[in-house]
């Protein structure tokens, strides 16, 4: 799986740098493209020379190389790798990484990537455990950053416990099995809606929900990082994703989400309709803001396109179509009558009588229904561990 992958190796000052050298035959040895970025640290614990031997590349450690001038591009680095791994990590790049500190040239590569950045920290002990490198690891994985855990074991100090880094062999077993999951929905092509619709009363105020698009947003990264080829059609939102295999296409009334939705349905393998689109719109809109003249104000309604319905309609065999239900009563027998109407593989039942699910919070609580009324109830978990589970039951049915 890491066959022709190109892989920057990033090292710093640790003790486990004598480990990146094994790192760096085991990744050559499995096919992959090896470039190794250093900090000035780690030169004084293995040489740059033994690295560039054994990737056959030049260590980079400066921006300019040596006397030439000529410049080591880490935006051109950034986009040639297809993962950086940083092994080992020291606390002090650690730190950096967290903050966004860009004084070197790895630190530099790792702020330019656009793939996968893995990490594996390297350090004594108590530096291990100190709250401040606990708060940093938490916000590099909070950055969408991969960490492969350090092993229990007799350290450098002396001390025994949790510091060492994980052994070359584990590091290219985790890579591995990493590159074999991201690749399950490659080249399939994936429709996902997210967000709310406004519907325009005057230039001013409009009807709208609470929707975040928080569910939506993590469904479209998790098949993302899945190899999906990914189209999202988002609502009015604040939420940026920056994955490159997210193509994102803004909308904000009802209206423009049906279009957008037939458009790009017909070529999708997959489609989640997990937006939360307005039933109703104005059936004129004030060009205008309406000022306030009397007691009273009447607005007229219509309803807006059912584009579940409507998508459903044109649904062919190979094609997944996955509906969501928010629901406040009956919701389990409002759900399977969306399956029946709107022909659904699956639905994505949730209830505003389960606290922590619903709209704005980082939390769900969901029931998969598929379309011979199969259930799965999950308990209630992060978007991002429910997205998980909703991409896993794609997986199933491919």
């Amino acid at each position: 799986m890491l066959e022709n992958k190109n892989i920057i190796l990033g090292v710093c000052g640790s003790i486990a740098s004598y480990k990146s050298a094994i790192l760096v035959r085991l990744l050559t040895k499995a096919g992959a493209n090896v470039k190794v970025v250093m900090t000035k640290d780690a030169s004084e614990f293995i040489t740059p020379l033994t690295l560039s031997t054994l990737s056959k590349n030049p260590v980079l450690t400066e921006f300019i190389k040596g006397s030439t001038g000529e410049w080591n591009n880490h935006v051109e680095l950034g986009l040639w790798a297809d993962y950086v791994l940083i092994a080992p990590i020291s606390a002090n790049t650690l730190a950096k990484f967290a903050n966004g500190t860009c004084d070197n040239l790895l630190t530099a590569v790792y702020l330019s990537a656009k793939c996968p950045v893995y990490f594996a920290p390297a350090m004594d002990l108590d530096m291990w455990r100190h709250p401040s490198t606990q708060k940093n690891i938490y916000s590099l994985i909070s950055y969408g950053n991969i960490l492969i855990n350090p092993a229990y074991g007799e350290l450098a100090s002396g001390l025994v416990g949790e510091g060492r880094m994980a052994e070359p062999e584990e590091i290219v077993g985790f890579l591995t099995k990493e590159a074999l999951d991201k690749s399950k929905l490659r080249g399939k092509r994936v429709l996902v809606t997210a967000g709310p619709t406004y519907e325009a009363i005057d230039p001013v105020r409009f009807i709208g929900n609470h929707s975040s698009g928080k569910m939506g947003f993590s469904i479209a990264e998790q098949l993302a990082k899945l190899g999906a080829q990914v189209t999202l059609i988002a609502g009015p939102t604040s939420l940026q994703l920056t994955h490159h295999r997210i193509d994102r296409i803004n909308i904000t009334s009802a209206k423009e989400m049906f279009d957008s939705c037939l458009e790009k349905f017909p070529e999708s393998d997959v489609t989640i309709m997990s937006a939360a689109v307005a039933d109703f719109r104005p059936k004129q809109v004030s060009a205008i803001k309406l000022k306030k003249l009397s007691a009273d104000l009447e607005i007229s309604l219509e309803k807006t396109d059912d584009i579940l319905l409507e998508l459903g309609k044109l649904k062919k065999d190979a094609q997944l179509l996955i509906g969501f239900a928010l629901e406040t009563n009956d919701e389990e027998e409002n759900a399977i009558k969306k399956i029946k109407s709107k022909n659904l593989d699956f639905i994505v039942l949730n209830s505003l009588n389960d606290q922590g699910a619903g709209f704005k919070g980082d939390t769900n609580k969901i029931t998969i229904i598929d379309k011979t009324y199969n259930k799965k109830s999950f308990g209630l978990k992060n978007k991002q561990e429910v997205a998980e589970d909703i991409c896993n039951e794609i997986l199933n049915l491919i």
